[in-house]
């Protein structure tokens, strides 16, 4: 009896206690925790290096970067030196030439990288003293090899030739020059010309300039003692002499004094690329920097932003809208951007400039508020497993002059972070009426209506400011009937096209970085095999041989529409506007518009199974330049793809392309013809 009263006298407490509990309201959470993150271990060379060392076992490997304390170069006539400097510090030392050197860092199953601000190195604890060796060689005994800085330059050229075709890349460039000015370090742009004014000597100079032990930090991360990772920072860079480097203040950024919008007119998008960005005066570890980032991913930092939520959930313009705020000691941006279809350029811009307008005027809820804040912690504690991450801490706190206890009191921080503070955050930051708002897209489909959120001003892909596109004009009088006629001649004539009996068009085709085998098979009247291939593998092939139909990719038969019929049908043509009129095609001439900077008369075709798509002539020369055709896919929406034709040849009196680009959105096809005969006797059995 006795034990029964005892037990029942300790089971008193806990019931009042559970009584005590309302288990329908979720607990009060508890205080943000200080967080305890790892102090790597400092020393400073007599040279002034700094050195960081963050031991890790996990692994036995260990990563070692060097890194410039400064925030960028003012290059002028020179723009890319820096860029071109950095990838040319690793070709070469003065007594390893490219190749050896490359072998010497494989042989030791490391990795070796530079840029304009950095080299690092990593490998197997083991092989780390003699990468270490290797690395000290780069940075103190380069070789600068004229023949090197040549490579590199075409690199560079081929790289900006490129980027004339990319969409998302000419808007960086232009929201960069307009954003933070011409004759600003950040705003400058290498060009194909100031790439080919960087000689060796410059190279050299920027070297000797910038690259001094006493702005530098060596960081040592993984399985290392940090008195072994002192010892070969002294054996390696103990000797490097330091110097006065120049002050890389940059001149203060000025806002427009009112929001207009920059155009630059590209007409073979069937996308526009809208930007709508700002400075900011933001530097890491400012009082308003986490409140400024909660508001920034509330507004665009993922696929739970705002914009994310507005233009691609609510609208579906566009398959993604995002935002960034980017901190910085010399002039911080804001940006947020979105790809979207042309009709719906206008109604993009308005509802990006909509959802910032919401975030100034309006406090954010609490849910809202409370999901990114838990998020926001997560990624941080997350972080924390990687040992990187305390030295990138700790390189933060020495570089930006922060409270040595900023990221331990992190989450206590974000944790005070509420609705008002992120209020603040936006109406200090974004301010509306002085915005630039860049969009590259095709003028002739956008630009109408533009107006209403301020002066609409055209550039080029340089930034550069130029007159309004003129609108391409089409004769009245001409038919499409004539059309043909003139197209027909252009090409050579009917009696040149008919004399080519056969025709095998030899080439290469460029995506995604590969290079593959390009081939194209004609023979009259209607048999055609076309070709990609690589290594001897068939990656694409289609074929119309004999009357019988095929399409392929990687070996898998595709199935056999009336519509591939009749595409296939067409491309088995030399010059299918022969046959136009007499197939039953339907042709309008339905106005002009500019390709590649030219004239072009837009004709609308519709087959006899009513698909429609564009041919562009050119309208000088009335050769053709462009095809255009748009189709519903599931999931995507209206996708279109254009195929542009370049670099006429004459063959046995007819004028075929021998460059053709497909671009079809995210993926484009570079094909380069590079052996094309005529008449070489062929037969419809040497297709099978």
């Amino acid at each position: 009896m006795k034990k029964l009263i005892y037990s029942l006298l300790l089971c008193l407490p806990l019931v009042s206690m559970a009584q005590a509990i309302d288990r329908t309201k979720a607990p009060a959470p508890a205080k943000a925790p200080l967080i305890q993150v790892g102090n790597p271990v400092k020393y400073t060379l007599a040279n002034g290096l700094q050195v960081f060392v963050v031991k890790n076992t996990k692994l036995p490997r260990v990563t070692a970067s060097l890194a410039l304390d400064l925030d960028g170069f003012a290059e002028g006539d020179k723009a890319g030196l820096a860029d071109m400097a950095g990838q040319l510090l690793k070709r070469g030392t003065s007594t390893k030439s490219k190749a050896v050197l490359d072998e010497a860092v494989e042989y030791l199953g490391g990795s070796l990288s530079t840029s304009s601000q950095t080299a690092t190195v990593s490998s197997l604890k083991n092989n780390f003293p003699q990468l270490m060796e290797l690395m000290s060689e780069v940075v103190l005994h380069p070789a600068f090899s004229s023949d090197e800085l040549e490579k590199v330059r075409k690199q560079t050229i081929s790289g900006i030739e490129s980027s004339k075709d990319n969409a998302d890349a000419i808007s960086n460039n232009v929201m960069k020059k307009l954003v933070y000015g011409a004759n600003h370090a950040f705003g400058e742009i290498t060009t194909e010309k100031t790439a080919n004014s960087i000689k060796i000597e410059d190279v050299k100079k920027f070297f000797s300039t910038y690259w001094k032990p006493n702005i530098a930090y060596l960081v040592f991360v993984g399985d290392i003692e940090p008195l072994a990772a002192k010892a070969l920072a002294e054996k390696n860079f103990g000797g490097w002499a330091k110097g006065v480097v120049p002050n890389t203040v940059f001149p203060k950024t000025v806002k427009p004094a009112q929001t207009y919008v920059a155009v630059v007119d590209r007409p073979a998008s069937v996308q526009s690329v809208v930007a709508v960005a700002t400075t900011v005066d933001l530097m890491q570890g400012a009082p308003n920097v986490i409140s400024s980032n909660v508001m920034n991913n509330i507004l665009g930092g993922g696929f739970s932003g705002r914009l994310f939520a507005n233009l691609r959930e609510k609208h579906g313009f566009t398959y993604g809208a995002y935002s960034s705020l980017s901190p910085n000691r010399q002039v911080g941006i804001f940006s947020a951007e979105s790809s979207v279809r042309n009709e719906k350029t206008d109604s993009a811009v308005q509802e990006i400039l909509r959802e910032i307008n919401i975030i100034r005027d309006e406090k954010v809820g609490d849910a809202e508020l409370t999901r990114m804040k838990n998020y926001l912690s997560g990624g941080f504690a997350r972080s924390l497993e990687n040992p990187a991450t305390i030295a990138n801490f700790a390189l933060n706190i020495a570089r930006y002059k922060m409270p040595a206890d900023y990221y331990q009191k992190y989450l206590a921080n974000l944790s005070a972070v509420d609705a008002q503070k992120v209020q603040d955050a936006a109406r200090s930051l974004l301010n509306p009426a002085q915005m630039h708002i860049v969009i590259v897209g095709n003028a002739k489909q956008i630009a109408k209506g533009l107006d209403k959120y301020g002066p609409v001003k055209f550039f080029d892909f340089d930034g550069n400011e130029v007159a309004a596109p003129t609108e391409a004009k089409t004769d009245a009088s001409l038919t499409p009937e004539v059309l043909l006629e003139k197209v027909v001649t252009a090409v050579g004539g009917k009696n040149a096209i008919g004399a080519i009996k056969d025709l095998q068009l030899t080439g290469t085709a460029s995506v995604m970085g590969q290079s593959l085998n390009m081939t194209q098979t004609i023979i009259a009247p209607g048999n055609l095999v076309s070709a990609m291939t690589m290594g001897g593998m068939a990656l694409m092939k289609q074929s119309v041989v004999g009357g019988k139909y095929s399409v392929s990719q990687q070996g898998m038969e595709a199935p056999i529409t009336d519509e591939i019929k009749e595409e296939l049908d067409a491309a088995a043509t030399l010059v299918p506007e022969q046959g136009y009129i007499a197939k039953g095609y339907k042709l309008k001439i339905a106005g002009a518009e500019k390709v590649d900077g030219k004239d072009a008369i837009d004709v609308e075709l519709t087959t006899p199974l009513g698909k429609v798509s564009h041919r562009y002539y050119d309208a000088t020369t009335y050769l053709l330049v462009k095809t255009s055709k748009s189709q519903e896919v599931p999931g995507r929406g209206t996708v279109t793809q254009q195929q542009f034709y370049k670099t006429y040849k004459e063959v046995n009196g007819v004028k075929l392309p021998t460059e053709e680009l497909i671009d079809m959105g995210q993926i484009k096809i570079n094909v380069k013809y590079t052996d094309i005969k005529a008449n070489q006797g062929l037969k419809v059995e040497d297709l099978k």
